[in-house]
């Protein structure tokens, strides 16, 4: 009995050893998988609201960065020759003025999508206006709803439902739009959004079901002013914007 014991005991020592030296072994080492340290600025920056994010300067090169964060002497870095595209005045001549808040806004949606064409944009925008006023006199739903958000086609949709139910026709034609201007630019995280006053002159009537004018005129031209929200994904392959919101201007 003495003999088996000393065996089993012998085994075991052998065994408690082999294991502690693997524990030791795997402890000492890294796999590659462990969460990196606690950072405080990056756990705050994450927890900071999308409309806070900062944009970055599109004119701020990697060499550029390097040199004000990596500076052995303590001395600042020499400033960088600014980019004429991005500091020039005439950038959005004629559409937003030098240090105004479209200027700014334009420049933050302008460093997100570098296609970005404010001309082009408001081209679209009017083409758009047009559009909408006149797929929604005629209540073509299909229509808005391509080119309406969600909440704002569902407004239209049900203001079109109210009128079909009381029997109420639109008529409306665009005499001229004119002026189409930038009244707000902005990047909220990845989303650019841009606000248009519209000044356009329309005939426009509401005929009850007796075919009878019962608000505008057939004849009349009538001076109209909108503001509209346009809203665009920067990050997404679809270069369409859509309405957001919609309001009378002043």
């Amino acid at each position: 009995m003495r003999d088996v014991f000393d065996i089993y005991t012998i085994i075991f020592l052998a065994l408690a050893v082999f294991i502690f030296l693997r524990l030791r072994s795997v402890l000492g080492q890294r796999t590659g998988r462990e969460r990196p340290p606690y950072d405080p600025y990056s756990a705050r920056d994450a927890m900071r609201p999308a409309s806070e994010k900062v944009v970055a300067l599109p004119n701020r090169s990697a060499e550029q960065a390097k040199n004000g964060q990596d500076n052995k002497d303590n001395k600042p870095a020499e400033p960088a020759e600014p980019e004429k595209a991005a500091d020039s005045g005439d950038r959005w001549n004629g559409i937003a003025k030098p240090g105004s808040p479209q200027f700014a806004g334009l420049n933050a949606i302008a460093a997100a999508d570098p296609a970005f064409d404010a001309k082009h944009f408001l081209t679209g925008a009017r083409s758009a206006y047009e559009m909408i006023v006149s797929a929604f006199a005629e209540g073509d739903t299909r229509t808005l709803k391509g080119m309406l958000s969600k909440e704002v086609y569902e407004g239209f949709e049900s203001a079109i439902a109210e009128r079909d139910r009381r029997g109420e026709k639109v008529e409306s034609r665009f005499v001229s739009i004119d002026n189409a201007d930038v009244v707000a630019a902005e990047l909220r995280s990845r989303v650019a959004q841009i606000t248009v006053k519209f000044n356009s002159q329309l005939v426009t009537a509401t005929r009850n079901k007796d075919g009878e004018v019962i608000d505008g005129s057939d004849e009349k031209v009538t001076d109209v002013t909108d503001s509209w929200t346009f809203a665009r994904d920067v990050s997404s392959r679809d270069p369409n914007w859509k309405l957001v919101a919609t309001e009378p201007g002043q």
